[in-house]
């Protein structure tokens, strides 16, 4: 192995990956470096890949790659304890090429998009951890390792080593996070034969279902639920921010036996057999929690920067974007031969002027105002399943009179108008 390299990557996630990628393409000697025995063996994320950004890297990846199912169909569940209220969108469009987004199982996928970057020069090394970045006169130059004589050197090391971030914390680039900017989601991937997945999400063979769970699937805690199908089984799991599970005494998995027993979900899994556990931390901070993400020879990305839209539950493209905007800024200063902050600073200034930036800003107070106002989940929602059942259910009322009653049912004059000024400022934080 050569003593020095262009760059190191650590972490072999989507965004260390792409980055790895696109280096190496570009004629970079590059080191990937991953924590795990391979690849994706310690990665988890819901399940859902989206096709553009992967694409920008691998055209018609979806070819080869070890996909899931494409997904034709989105819906979202405002759920309280025995009832539903359900809105999508479902578009054969989505199932022909190039599709719009993809289930995946991170152990396969990753692995596949790994040796990928292999195929272009870089070199992999598994179950190896790094300690610490190396600092000589204030300029990151390469890293320390837990194997013996672990130390390896490059012109820029690229941190991608996820949500805390450790190697970053210690270069003084961000804080300690608080409970509320970290959510923990706990996901099962449960066994269940292919045409009974089918049978019960309403699809045809090489179709997938997307559902997103609000309200009572986190028990009000500020949070989303989510179902995905795959090939042979169903990823089914839950994440809310620690704060909440601290402030209500809430231990991950019980939320999760939590979703799966409850009567809007259970239909969905039934007879499943149980294959694998997984738990994973996810930035929710968003934008106003994003710290230093370039300096002297380092550049952060992908969650280890927070790039995480948690309105839209995106962050593997973000960070396949983040991975793709750092290597070409890496690549412009391997030609000029320089590797300070001013000149990396470019793949920051790309990386908020793009979507990935506008997206962070758009929402940016989003998560912070939903957890400081929980009556969102904890009562609005409630409230909005039991209008549409009084609204719905047949019983000789005049509908006059049903709408009449739930008016009444939304409390007193200083309520409504509460409730009015509530669905204001969300609109605002999310417009």
């Amino acid at each position: 192995m050569p003593e020095k390299f262009d760059c190191i990557v650590v972490g072999a996630g989507p965004a260390g990956i792409s980055c790895a990628f696109e280096l190496a393409k570009g004629g970079a000697n590059v080191l990937l470096i991953e924590r795990g025995e391979y690849p994706g063996s310690k990665n988890v994320m819901g399940g859902v890949l989206y096709r553009k950004m992967m694409e920008d890297i691998i055209p018609e990846f979806y070819k080869e790659a070890p996909l899931e199912r494409p997904i034709v169909e989105q819906r979202f569940m405002m759920m309280d304890k025995e009832s539903a209220i359900t809105v999508g969108y479902k578009g054969l469009e989505w199932g022909q090429e190039p599709y719009n987004n993809f289930t995946v199982l991170r152990a396969k996928f990753d692995q596949w998009f790994a040796d990928k970057a292999v195929e272009q020069g870089a070199i992999l090394i598994n179950e190896t951890v790094v300690l610490e970045c190396i600092v000589e006169n204030g300029k990151v130059v390469g890293v320390r390792t837990d194997r013996p004589g672990g130390d390896v050197y490059a012109d820029v090391v690229v941190l991608a080593d996820g949500v805390n971030s450790l190697l970053a914390q210690k270069l003084g680039f961000h804080k300690e996070y608080r409970p509320d900017e970290v959510a923990l989601a706990t996901m099962e991937v449960i066994k269940l034969d292919k045409k009974i997945i089918e049978d019960r999400f309403n699809l045809e063979e090489n179709q997938g279902c997307t559902i997103e769970l609000f309200g009572d699937a986190t028990k009000g805690i500020l949070g989303t639920g989510f179902v995905y199908t795959n090939k042979e089984s169903i990823n089914i799991g839950v994440g809310t921010l620690l704060s909440g599970l601290i402030k209500h005494k809430l231990k991950p998995y019980e939320l999760l036996e939590y979703v799966k027993k409850h009567p809007m979900i259970r239909p969905y899994i039934q007879g499943g057999e149980p294959q694998e556990y997984l738990a994973h931390l996810i930035p929710e901070g968003g934008y106003k929690s994003m710290g230093k993400i370039v300096g002297d020879g380092v550049i952060v990305i992908g969650d280890a920067s927070q790039l995480v839209n948690a309105i839209h539950r995106e962050g593997s493209n973000l960070a396949m974007t983040s991975g793709k905007l750092a290597a070409e800024t890496i690549l412009t200063a391997m030609e000029a031969e320089d590797f300070s902050e001013g000149m990396l600073d470019s793949y920051r200034v790309n990386l908020l002027n793009g979507f990935v930036g506008q997206d962070m800003k758009k929402y940016k107070d989003s998560t912070h105002h939903f957890d400081k106002f929980p009556q969102y989940f904890e009562q609005y929602i409630p409230m909005a399943n039991k209008a549409f059942s009084q609204m719905f259910t047949v019983d000789g009322t005049s509908k006059w009179q049903k709408q009449k009653n739930i008016w009444s049912n939304l409390g007193s004059p200083k309520e409504k108008m509460k409730l009015a000024r509530d669905m204001y400022k969300a609109w605002k934080v999310i417009k």
